[in-house]
């Protein structure tokens, strides 16, 4: 089965792709394009998966760069040197070309950047934690160090888990609400005490706050077992663990 790349229009002249799970070599509750090492997944079957992301980027194997993600507005500058190991961070920038970055998600939100006049591209893992705490802005202005313009900076946020399958309790709405009064347009009454929460929606706002056009994608990671990996999903079937799916862009 080939590989299955999704795109946006947005970042037309970039080479990116948010993939689906479609297309891979793991098998079980990994089967697919589980393209993360973090997992419980054979190391040689993820190494394999990964060699096929960076084929179809156009990129050696081991130009395709991952992070450690930790849930924070960390941003790292990639200069195109190889890493012996994944830094610690939650979204890359880079003007380097021939160079993928790549973010892993099952759930969160995967958001590709670019700025073609300037030539300058980031991706970003941003969960309810990091959008919160700024990793979507943090992500711009380090672009913007980078000589991005921020008029010209386009962003996509890749499959994500939606609203109708994000069920919170009241204390993640109030530590929202604490934050700005405006957050609560982004949660709708669920089952009792349970509010439904629209990550994309947020990420999307705190994009648009920021001066950045941009768009998701409207692929929700929870509905679509085909497709994709959801942490969530995993965790209400009792699964022991869970693969990634991966979103890359490069110049």
């Amino acid at each position: 089965m080939s590989l299955e790349i999704i795109t946006s229009d947005l970042l037309a002249g970039s080479r990116h792709a948010f993939f689906t799970r479609k297309g891979g070599a793991s098998s079980g509750v990994f089967r697919g394009l589980n393209c993360g090492p973090g997992s419980a997944d054979q190391n040689e079957v993820v190494t394999m998966n990964r060699a096929r992301v960076a084929s179809a980027m156009g990129v050696p194997p081991e130009r395709l760069l991952s992070l450690r993600q930790i849930h924070s507005t960390v941003v790292v500058v990639v200069d195109g040197e190889a890493w012996s190991e994944r830094p610690e961070a939650d979204a890359a920038v880079t003007r380097e070309p021939g160079l993928g970055i790549g973010i892993l998600t099952a759930d969160c939100a995967p958001i590709l950047f670019r700025d073609g006049a300037a030539g300058v591209i980031g991706a970003a893992h941003a969960g309810w934690r990091g959008a919160l705490e700024g990793v979507i802005e943090a992500t711009v202005e380090k672009m913007i160090a980078l000589g991005a313009r921020r008029e010209d900076i386009r962003a996509a946020i890749g499959p994500t888990i939606s609203q109708r399958a994000y069920e919170v309790g009241p204390e993640f709405f109030d530590r929202f609400r604490a934050e700005e009064a405006g957050y609560e347009r982004f949660f709708v009454p669920g089952r009792g005490d349970r509010l439904l929460f629209d990550l994309p929606g947020f990420a999307l706002g705190r994009l648009r706050a920021a001066g950045i056009e941009a768009e998701w994608i409207g692929h929700c990671t929870y509905s679509d077992e085909v497709r994709y990996f959801s942490f969530r999903r995993a965790t209400h079937a009792g699964e022991p663990d869970y693969g990634r799916l991966i979103s890359v862009i490069r110049l």
